[in-house]
């Protein structure tokens, strides 16, 4: 059995391209018998750079809700909270102690902002050692990363090296898994779809609301008789991740005859979006209008990890004389 862990940002309501970027292959790969599955909010890294408390946990609910809704199964696998395992901070203060200075100033997360030291925290500094403990702590075998963390992972791999040379065999060395597949979801303005560019689609809006974003998809000024060319249009890049074969098939031969205007395509959009995802969009409402029932959730999860977890730490602290 594989047991394989993830780490889910805080950062606000999932827009589409985190859906379909990062959680629905997550959750696929879950489902693959013989794995196991912890997945967790990373609500303690959050502290870094957004101090707001309100606005931290209706990230944390948000988040949650959306896995929820995209049918990750908490009865199987391992769901949870960050903050639910305070003693991570216990360990990553002990892995702090293994962590040579140069590792952490050579870290990308530290370095893209060293210019300006002044608006450099401590926690953004060892932000890969907290990471470290987040997968030391639950004998995770497989990490899966996109390109842009596997620099943290090697650091954890370091980390966990210098404890075993030091202790014996104490920590599971973690596997990273890049998918070379993930997709670069476009935005509205045929950006890859961010919040930092305000260009994402959030699909869990009201109906009036979702539609005026899917109107405002930025697009060439050919007229309505014109032919088109789907590959350059931000609509049809957009549909062919959401639509199925023969709808893309059906929109592309539209595309290129004429007599198919972009308010077509948009409305065309609207339509796999606003249909495709009402379930998942009806559930996502009801827990934000019940976020008592993600907080027990997430609590049965952390009692779960915990399970995992304590049993690692307690190893720890005896060979490091505690």
């Amino acid at each position: 059995m594989a047991r394989i862990l993830t780490g889910i940002q805080s950062s606000g309501r999932p827009h589409l391209g985190n859906l379909l970027g990062a959680i629905l292959p997550a959750i696929e790969i879950s489902n693959i018998p013989g794995n196991e599955s912890l997945f967790f909010i990373a609500d303690l890294h959050t502290l870094v750079s957004l101090k707001d408390g309100a606005t931290r946990k209706a990230n944390t609910h948000a988040v949650a809700a959306a896995w929820l809704a995209f049918g990750f199964d908490t009865n199987k696998h391992i769901f949870y909270k960050q903050s639910d395992i305070p003693q991570v901070c216990e360990l990553a203060w002990i892995l702090n102690c293994f962590t040579p200075y140069p590792m952490l100033a050579n870290a990308h997360s530290f370095k893209d902002k060293s210019s300006r030291l002044a608006d450099v925290n401590a926690g953004l500094f060892t932000y890969p050692v907290l990471m470290a403990a987040d997968i030391l702590m639950y004998n995770a075998d497989i990490i899966p990363v996109g390109k842009d963390q596997i620099q943290h992972l090697e650091i954890t791999r370091d980390i966990a090296t210098a404890f075993n040379n030091q202790y014996g065999e104490t920590f599971v060395m973690p596997k990273v898994q890049v998918d070379e597949n993930v997709m670069t979801i476009p935005g509205i303005d045929g950006q890859k779809m961010s919040k930092s560019y305000n260009n994402y689609i959030d699909i869990f809006v009201s109906e009036k609301e979702l539609l005026k974003v899917v109107k405002s998809i930025v697009t060439d000024s050919k007229g309505l008789d014109e032919p088109k060319d789907p590959d350059t249009c931000n609509v049809y890049k957009i549909y062919e991740l959401v639509a199925d074969a023969d709808q893309i098939a059906d929109i592309r031969a539209k595309y290129q005859a004429g007599g198919f205007g972009y308010g077509h395509a948009k409305q065309v959009l609207f339509d796999v979006l606003w249909n495709k995802y009402a379930k998942e969009r009806e559930l996502f409402n009801y827990y934000m209008n019940n976020t008592h029932e993600i907080d027990l959730k997430l609590k049965a999860g952390a009692e779960k990890a915990w399970a995992i977890g304590g049993e690692v730490l307690k190893n720890v602290k005896e060979k490091v004389g505690y």
